[in-house]
């Protein structure tokens, strides 16, 4: 009963200072903050990879994501739609759209792989919001495109890290730029088209 007090009342004091929502995950954003966004197509993780980080955690939810960034780039599981450019101009367009006109936050670095995308922005409306908008709009237009209207197209849960300062701030922006070159898809970060590297 003292557990369960404690916890409500520090959820409490977090909450006056930021907003806070959770699903599987826990999900704290401070105001003005910028937040590094990751969301992946559904079953885009083999189970024998979750099923391992089920029973040996990482010590960090970042920990887990890098982990689970690793995998994604190899694109050897599950569904890869986003290498279609038809597809990938739609999440694009979505993203673009809700930078402007839709004025949601304000973009500094994006990119969109074979199976997941990266985002750097910050919020002008709540998170939960900006990612329910995104993954719905792009979700249903994609799936338009691939004949597939009415199926599960991303996965729900998303992973968010608000930004704790300048200096990791370019490093995640260098991070999602460059994971094109990491992934073994493009030589230069500016090669590949459905980043934020080749509109500089």
């Amino acid at each position: 009963m003292f557990k369960t007090r404690s916890q409500d009342w520090l959820r409490y004091e977090r909450q006056r200072s930021m907003a806070y929502y959770e699903r599987r995950l826990p999900h704290w954003h401070p105001e003005g903050k910028a937040v590094f966004l990751t969301w992946r197509l559904n079953g885009s993780l083999p189970a024998s990879f979750l099923f391992r980080l089920s029973k040996e955690p990482p010590t960090t939810p970042g920990r887990t994501s890098r982990m689970a960034d690793v995998e994604l780039d190899k694109a050897g599981h599950g569904p890869s739609w986003l290498k279609d450019p038809r597809v990938a101009r739609c999440v694009v367009e979505t993203i673009e759209r809700g930078a402007s006109p839709l004025a949601q936050y304000a973009l500094h670095a994006f990119v969109v792989m074979a199976n997941h995308v990266h985002l750097l922005l910050e919020p002008h409306v709540p998170i939960r919001r900006i990612t329910d908008g995104l993954k719905g709009v792009s979700a249903r237009n994609a799936n338009r495109i691939l004949g597939r209207t009415g199926q599960k197209f991303w996965q729900s849960e998303s992973f968010d890290h608000w930004v704790r300062n300048e200096g990791e701030f370019e490093r995640i922006r260098a991070y999602i730029e460059n994971n094109p070159v990491t992934a073994e898809l493009a030589t230069k970060p500016e090669d590949w088209p459905w980043s934020s590297a080749t509109r500089k």
